[in-house]
C-alpha cells in the first residue's frame, strides 16, 4: 500500500509516463521551448549569446518535477546535440543554451560563416519537409517562418555522421544549391551540432531557382518536377 502511494504521489523516474511521453522526452521538449522562443514570457533571464542559468530554469514552475543530473542526463543523450551546457566564464554557475532553431534574436550565438573558399562548404544542403507543402515550396520557396533561419543539413540523416538538421519522418527533402545561393549574397552558417542555417534573403526565403531537386521519400524515393 505505502509503494503504491509513493508510486502515485512521488516524483516518477526516467521512463515515468504523462499522457504516454516519456520524462526524458517531455523535458526535452520543455527545454527547447524555454530556449528558442518562451524564455522572456516565462519570466527567465536570457544572455545576449543564448544562454539561461540552469538554476533559474529548475526554479521555474515548469522545471520543478526535474533535477540537475536530468538535464545533463538530456543534453548528454540527445542524439542531435540540440543543447550546450558550460559553465559561466566568471563564477562558473551552469548555464544552458539551444544551439539553433530560436523564434528569438540571439545576437551572439555561435555560428560560423560558410565561406565560399570554405573546403567545408557544401555543394548542396538539404531541407526536409513534408509532401503537403510541396506545392507552395515549388512556388514561392523555402521561408523561415517565425524562426530566426531556415534550417538544412549537409545531407540525410545517418550520411556521413550527419545528425541533425531535419526531422526522421519528413516524407520529402528538397537540395539547395549552396554555393549559387552564396554567390548571390545569402548567407550561410554551421551551428555548432552541424547544422547548416541561413535567414534566407531579405525577405526570409529561399527561392525555388536555388533548388537542385525534391525528392519523395516515402513509401519510395522518387525525384519529383522542379517545375
Amino acid at each position: 500500500m505505502e509503494s503504491q502511494k509513493r508510486g502515485r504521489g512521488g516524483r516518477r523516474g526516467r521512463h515515468g509516463h504523462r499522457g504516454g511521453e516519456d520524462r526524458d522526452v517531455r523535458l526535452s521538449k520543455s527545454m527547447s521551448f524555454a530556449l528558442r522562443h518562451g524564455a522572456a514570457q516565462m519570466g527567465l533571464d536570457m544572455s545576449s549569446d543564448g544562454f539561461l542559468f540552469v538554476e533559474d530554469l529548475l526554479s521555474h514552475h515548469q522545471f520543478r518535477s526535474f533535477s540537475l543530473e536530468d538535464v545533463e542526463r538530456v543534453v548528454a543523450n540527445n542524439d542531435k546535440q540540440r543543447f550546450k551546457l558550460r559553465p559561466h566564464p566568471e563564477d562558473g554557475r551552469l548555464q544552458i543554451r539551444a544551439n539553433q532553431g530560436h523564434t528569438v534574436q540571439v545576437a551572439e550565438l555561435e555560428l560560423r560563416a560558410i565561406q565560399l573558399d570554405d573546403p567545408e562548404c557544401p555543394q548542396e544542403a538539404v531541407h526536409g519537409t513534408y509532401l503537403q507543402n510541396w506545392p507552395s515550396i515549388r512556388s514561392q520557396g523555402l521561408r523561415r517562418m517565425k524562426r530566426t533561419h531556415i534550417h538544412l543539413a549537409p545531407g540525410l540523416p545517418g550520411d556521413g555522421g550527419v545528425i541533425s538538421g531535419m526531422r526522421m519522418n519528413c516524407d520529402l527533402v528538397i537540395y539547395i544549391d549552396v554555393r549559387k545561393a552564396l554567390t548571390d549574397g545569402i548567407p550561410f552558417y554551421w551551428s555548432e551540432n552541424r547544422v547548416v542555417l541561413t535567414p534566407g534573403d531579405s525577405g526570409g526565403a529561399l527561392a525555388p531557382k536555388y533548388f537542385t531537386r525534391a525528392v519523395k521519400m516515402k513509401p519510395s524515393r522518387c525525384e519529383l518536377p522542379l517545375e
